[in-house]
């Protein structure tokens, strides 16, 4: 068994799956509700969605680094990058956004919160799968 991997916590795995459906569904009804045009809502929607998906591309290849497999330097800061990207696009969204002060700290909060989760359900669902897989051998 692998020293460096530990089985994650039933709380910590329950904690990380509230925070990304918590924080997504929260950015997805603030946008439902939201007062502006469908192009910036559909906007919006596909930052969080880049983001999320930068978020687990990024923890997947750090930690693929940590495990001794191969990862390409262009790929891993095209991750960064990827990551980087996606909170710019968000900040010059509501920078540029009709939102009340509020409404903009809510929706980098949502943001934030579901790339944490995402970020901490990927990390789970390795651990859990690699630790399976050690078991059965």
């Amino acid at each position: 068994m692998n020293s460096k991997v530990q089985k994650p916590t039933a709380a910590f795995v329950a904690a990380a799956w509230a925070a990304l459906l918590l924080g997504s569904l929260a950015f997805a009804i603030g946008l439902w509700n939201a007062e502006m045009q469908l192009s910036e809502k559909g906007y919006f929607a596909t930052v969080i969605l880049y983001g999320l998906f930068s978020a687990v591309s990024l923890q997947k290849t750090v930690r693929d680094q940590l495990d001794g497999i191969p990862v390409t330097g262009i790929y891993y800061n095209l991750c960064w990058g990827s990551l980087a990207i996606s909170i710019f696009l968000l900040a010059v969204g509501l920078w540029f956004s009709n939102l009340l002060l509020s409404e903009k700290g809510f929706y980098a909060m949502a943001f934030l919160l579901s790339l944490f989760g995402a970020i901490s359900v990927q990390k789970n669902i390795r651990d859990i799968a690699l630790l399976g897989d050690e078991v059965e051998k």
